[in-house]
């Protein structure tokens, strides 16, 4: 598997991190989950196992102070996490990842679904999440402008999406990863690349990557292989917009597609209308979800980080609850782009 990166030095942000719950489990020689409910005081360990966990914290040098200044200053203790959806497996994955590190910060957590705008505005602002002292969200539709000039009274940080000004917010690199998908596919002789973009904002990063891939090479985008399907993250809409490009009988070689989720629908219309993968078409997502790498064949992707995206932002809603009271931070994670076999050589 090749791969090209754009990120930080690994090495040193393994030796300047935090104590973890999982160091601690590993020393204690008990899972995460025992760990977190020794923390917390939850009910059902064995006083010897509370004893081994804490003997282990001490060792290591992890500190979960938060809960506990939390119930000092009346807090819960407890983060909103918002995703719009679990079927997609990013959020599911980012879900789970913002889950785990607040964790290992002492903070409980509570999952929202909010569906479109006005579910993930009632989150932030708190009418649907009363119970936190925080909202980490993973924003499908919310805007700056939703909040309609509101001051919001408590920490608010955003995972992914355009960046909104009045919050903290953690940006994929969209750009990065979209425009070294395109490059690689241009490098491999590719030339009538198709969009299967499925509603995503073509005024977005990751859509400007691509087009400016092509402009390197003097290519325009051609209108006629821009195909919309009817949803933006799920596999039935790769296959509608795959469907309604091959009945134009326009001709393309590679289709960059918004996400894995849209991808894989491509590859399987591709394939139900006789067009093998990579041979005639060459076939690219985004995320790098554990579909992508398991997919038939195994999809090209780009990964953004995931695991860098939740750590940022779970250590500025820690500041926040801390006492920082500063202007709203923005910190871009990079992207790593996975080359596997659907983006192969042309026959």
């Amino acid at each position: 598997m090749n791969s090209e990166a754009v990120n930080g030095d690994a090495a040193t942000r393994e030796t300047n991190r935090r104590p973890t719950l999982e160091d601690v489990a590993r020393l204690a020689g008990v899972s995460a989950k025992t760990v977190s409910n020794v923390m917390l005081d939850r009910p059902n360990v064995s006083a010897a196992t509370r004893a081994t966990v804490r003997a282990a914290a001490d060792t290591v040098g992890y500190r979960p102070n938060h809960a506990g200044r939390g119930l000092a200053s009346g807090r819960t203790g407890r983060i909103a996490v918002v995703v719009p959806n679990l079927f997609q497996p990013y959020f599911a994955e980012m879900a789970e990842r913002l889950i785990l590190a607040l964790e290992d910060e002492g903070l409980t957590t509570t999952l929202r679904i909010a569906g479109d705008v006005h579910a993930e505005l009632a989150a932030v602002i708190g009418s649907s999440t009363r119970d936190a002292d925080g909202v980490v969200i993973c924003p499908a539709h919310f805007r700056a402008a939703a909040l309609g000039g509101r001051a919001l009274d408590r920490p608010v940080v955003q995972v992914g999406g355009p960046a909104t000004d009045s919050l903290d917010c953690v940006i994929m690199g969209e750009y990065a990863g979209a425009n070294a998908v395109t490059r690689h596919l241009l490098d491999t002789g590719r030339r009538r690349l198709a969009i299967i973009w499925n509603g995503l904002s073509t005024e977005s990063g990751r859509y400007a990557g691509v087009v400016d891939a092509l402009a390197e090479r003097g290519i325009d985008p051609d209108p006629a292989l821009f195909a919309v399907g009817s949803d933006w993250d799920r596999r039935e809409s790769g296959y509608e917009a795959m469907v309604g490009l091959l009945r134009t009988g326009v001709e393309f070689d590679a289709a960059v597609c918004a996400n894995d989720a849209t991808a894989v629908g491509v590859v399987r219309a591709l394939r139900s209308h006789g067009r093998r993968v990579p041979e005639d078409v060459a076939v690219t997502g985004f995320d790098n979800t554990d579909e992508s790498e398991f997919a038939s064949p195994p999809l090209t992707s780009v990964s953004p980080d995931p695991e860098g995206m939740a750590s940022a932002a779970v250590r500025m809603l820690v500041d926040r609850l801390d006492g920082y009271d500063g202007p709203a931070r923005s910190v871009r994670t990079g992207a790593e782009l996975m080359i596997r076999r659907s983006s192969g050589p042309a026959s």
